[in-house]
Order: structure tokens, then C-alpha cells, then sequence
């Protein structure tokens, strides 16, 4: 597997009982397969401490506009650039086909830096989508209640135009 910032080769690091792919001495970018990332993000799991300290080739240089190439995927897949958490410090590209994850030189750390554990990230995406959410959800909520009275409205004109005993169930000797 080549490595998608600067092509050289990738090698495989066991770490934690997984195996992840590693750019050593070339650019120092880790590869993780699906969900490995997540077994690795946090600054308390010890087990992804040495891949804080890939060794690197200070003559490559990689191009941080360039769009990587998926190396697990066969077909040339584009990968994806996104935040990884709520703090949007760290952006990184993931693969929509295989969703394998490459992390530049670096970004493992910031990763791990960012929140201490699970519990401090989930709470900061809870505040976070309170703080975006709630307010179209109130919004929403105000129109609604609008359109039921406006509905309301329109349900009670059509009681007083059309009496009761034309209803199913309101005429003399009428079963349901």
C-alpha cells in the first residue's frame, strides 16, 4: 500500500492489537482502517503513544492543498476532508468507500490533545448541537404551532359551514 501524501511505501505498526500503516521515513502519516482510530484517539489510551513518534524524511514535503487518493481502494477513490471533532481543529481525510482514515504527520496528537476522555468529547458535541440545534428547533416549533392554528381555524369554518348532521354518524338512524 502506498502511502497517499507522498507515495512511498507504507509499513505495518501493531499497535494495541491492531495494525495500522505507518509512513516511516517518508512523511510520518498514519493509515487506520475502519473504527481503528477510535480505539486510539484518546490521550489516556497508552496503547497509540508510539505512533506519536513515526520517524520522518525532513526532505519530503507534502502539499497540504493536494486531495489524497484512498490506498486501500483499488478504484481511485477521492477521499473526503472533514473536522474530526466539534473543536474543528483537526481536519482529516477519510474514504466514503472503505472509511478508512489518513492522518498527517502530527494530527494523531492533536487528535489525542483534544479532549481528555469519551465523556469530555460527547459533552462538548452535546453543547455544541444545543447550541446550533436548538435554535432552528424553536424556530420550527413557532411555525408549527402557527400552521395548527391557522389549521384550526380552517377546521372550524368547515364545522360551520357543513352542520353536523351531514357528518358519518350525526344523521338520524346513521351506523357507523
Amino acid at each position: 500500500m502506498r502511502c497517499p501524501a507522498c507515495a512511498r511505501a507504507l509499513s505495518s505498526c501493531a499497535v494495541g492489537g491492531l495494525d495500522v500503516d505507518v509512513c516511516d521515513d517518508g512523511c510520518g502519516g498514519v493509515w487506520f482502517d475502519h473504527d481503528e482510530l477510535r480505539k486510539l484517539d484518546e490521550d489516556s489510551e497508552s496503547a497509540g503513544e508510539q505512533l506519536l513518534e513515526i520517524s520522518r524524511d525532513p526532505d519530503v514535503r507534502v502539499d497540504p492543498s493536494k486531495r489524497y487518493v484512498c490506498p486501500a481502494c483499488t478504484d481511485g477513490v477521492v477521499m473526503m476532508r472533514h473536522f474530526w471533532s466539534v473543536k474543528r481543529a483537526v481536519i482529516v481525510d477519510e474514504c466514503p468507500e472503505c472509511g478508512g482514515i489518513f492522518l498527517d504527520a502530527g494530527e494523531l496528537r492533536r487528535i489525542r490533545s483534544e479532549f481528555p476522555t469519551a465523556a469530555a468529547r460527547h459533552a462538548a458535541a452535546d453543547a455544541y448541537f444545543r447550541q446550533v440545534a436548538d435554535p432552528l428547533l424553536a424556530a420550527a416549533r413557532v411555525e408549527d404551532e402557527a400552521g395548527l392554528v391557522r389549521a384550526r381555524k380552517l377546521a372550524h369554518a368547515f364545522r360551520f359551514i357543513t352542520p353536523s348532521w351531514y357528518l358519518t354518524g350525526k344523521r338520524a338512524g346513521a351506523t357507523l
